[in-house]
C-alpha cells in the first residue's frame, strides 16, 4: 500500500491539492483513502461532502473508490487514555491536588497527533486501499506529528523497564509507605500498547512505500519555510519526494505599449514576474525533486469535478494515476567502513553547519538543527568510538568515528 503525505505552510492551498491527489487516483482506478490530521476539518469543505459519520470512525464514501475520513481523537483514544489517567489521577489525588485541577493537569497532551497516527496506521494495516492520502495540518504542527512516534516510543522505552522494576520490587507495604499507589497492571498493558503502536507507525512512516510531498506557492517567504521543512523532514528520516508550486499564474501576456493609450496592468504584472522569480528559486532550492506546477483557477476548486480538473494538472499529460504507486526512493540513514573506522552518513538537505549541533550522550548521537533534534540510538559498532569529526556537504551530513581504544584496543 502506499502513503502519500501533503504538508506546507497555511494557506498554500495543501487540502485541494491532497484532495485533488485523492480524485485523481479514485478516478484512474486506484482504490483511495483520503484523511485529514488537519484539526481546521475542511477536506469535507474540500469535497464538497459531510464527514460527520467519519467521528465515529468510519471512512465516509465520496464516490466510487474514493473514501474520505476525519480523525476523531476521543473515539480512538477514549479508553485506552482513560485508564492512564485514572492512575494519574489517583496519585495527583494522594498529593492533595484539587481534582479539578487533576482533571486539567491529566488531559493528553498532543492527543489529535497521537489519534491520527493510530488512525493512519489502522488504515494502512487493515484498510482495503491501494492508496492513503493524508492531508496533514500546517508545517509546525506536521513536524510534530511525524517526529512524535519515534520520540514517545524513545521515551516509553526508559519507562517501561523502571516501572516494571518497581512493580517487582515494592511490595504493597512499601508502597503505602511511599504513599504513591503503583500502577495497576492494566496501566502497564495501556503504555506497552502504545510503545508497540508507535513502533509500527514510525516503520510505516520511515517505510518504502511512504513519502511526503511538499505543498507551496511561488513567494519568498512560503519558499523559506519549505527549504526548512525539507532539512527538517529529512533529519526525522522521512523522504519527500516532490513539490507541489500551488497558484500560479498564467503569463499576464500584456504587450509593451505601442501608443500612448496602451496602459499595461501593472498589479498583474508584477504578480507574474515576482512569480516566475519564484518558480526559478523553487527549481534550484529543490533540485533532483520533482516540481508540479498548478495553475491558479478561475474558481475555488470545491467538490469532486472541480477537483478531478485540479487533478489532472497535477499529472504528466497522462491518464494513468497508477504513477502515484510507484515505489519511494528512499536515503536514510547510512554507516559505512572506512580505513581508520567508520563514516555514519544522514541526508540533510540545505542544510548549512552553522545551523547544526552535534551532542554525543552515552550510546545516543543527538542531531539538531535549527529548533528540530533528533535522538539517533547508535549501532553497536559505532557505541565503541568515538565522534573523530563531522561536515556537511551536497546535503549529506557526515560524521567520522574512530574505535575507541579503551573499549577497542587495536590490534
Amino acid at each position: 500500500m502506499r502513503v502519500i503525505l501533503f504538508t506546507g505552510k497555511g494557506g498554500v492551498g495543501k487540502t485541494t491539492t491532497a484532495a485533488a491527489t485523492a480524485v485523481r487516483a479514485a478516478r484512474g482506478g486506484v482504490k483511495t483513502l483520503v484523511m485529514s490530521t488537519d484539526a481546521a476539518h475542511s477536506l469535507g469543505d474540500a469535497l464538497g461532502v459531510p464527514l460527520g459519520a467519519a467521528e465515529a470512525g468510519q471512512p465516509v464514501e465520496v464516490e466510487p473508490g474514493l473514501s474520505a475520513l476525519q480523525i476523531s481523537p476521543p473515539h480512538l483514544l477514549g479508553e485506552s487514555w482513560r485508564v492512564v489517567q485514572d492512575y494519574l489521577l489517583s496519585v495527583l489525588g494522594t498529593l492533595g491536588i484539587d481534582t479539578v485541577v487533576a482533571e486539567e493537569l491529566t488531559r493528553l497532551p498532543g492527543a489529535e497527533e497521537v489519534a491520527a497516527l493510530l488512525e493512519m496506521r489502522a488504515q494502512v494495516d487493515s484498510g482495503p486501499w491501494d492508496l492513503v492520502v493524508v492531508d496533514c495540518a500546517p508545517t509546525a504542527e506536521t513536524l510534530r506529528l511525524l517526529a512524535l512516534p519515534e520520540a514517545l516510543a524513545w521515551h516509553l522505552d526508559r519507562l517501561l523497564p523502571a516501572q516494571r522494576g518497581l512493580i517487582r520490587t515494592l511490595r504493597p507495604a512499601a508502597a503505602a509507605a511511599a504513599g504513591v499507589p503503583l500502577p495497576a497492571p492494566e496501566v502497564i498493558e495501556a503504555v506497552t500498547g502504545w510503545q508497540r503502536q508507535m513502533r509500527q507507525v514510525h516503520r510505516i512512516l520511515t517505510g518504502e512505500e511512504t513519502s511526503v510531498r511538499l505543498v507551496l506557492t511561488p513567494e519568498r517567504v512560503v519558499i523559506a519555510e519549505s527549504r526548512r521543512t525539507w532539512t527538517s523532514l529529512s533529519l526525522y528520516g522521512f523522504v519527500v519526494d516532490a513539490v507541489v508550486v500551488n497558484r500560479v499564474f498564467p503569463d499576464a501576456g500584456v504587450p509593451e505599449p505601442t501608443s500612448t493609450d496602451t496602459v499595461p496592468d501593472p498589479w498583474r504584472s508584477g504578480w507574474n514576474t515576482a512569480q516566475q522569480a519564484g518558480l526559478v528559486e523553487v527549481r534550484e532550492s529543490f533540485a533532483g525533486l520533482p516540481v508540479v506546477v498548478a495553475p491558479y483557477l478561475a474558481a475555488e476548486p470545491i467538490g469532486v469535478e472541480a477537483l478531478a480538473a485540479l487533478g489532472r494538472s497535477h499529472g504528466d499529460g497522462t491518464d494513468d494515476a497508477r504513477d502515484l504507486l510507484a515505489p519511494v526512493t528512499h536515503r536514510g540513514m547510512t554507516v559505512e567502513r572506512t580505513d581508520e573506522g567508520f563514516t555514519l552518513t544522514l541526508p540533510l538537505p540545505l542544510a548549512h553547519a552553522r545551523d547544526l549541533g552535534l551532542q554525543r550522550r552515552g550510546d545516543e548521537l543527538l542531531v539538531a538543527v535549527g529548533e528540530h533534534r533528533r535522538v539517533l540510538t547508535l549501532p553497536a559498532a559505532l557505541q565503541r568510538c568515538v565522534v573523530d569529526g563531522a561536515s556537511v556537504r551536497d546535503g549529506l551530513l557526515r560524521i567520522r568515528f574512530v574505535p575507541d581504544e579503551e573499549v577497542w584496543p587495536r590490534g
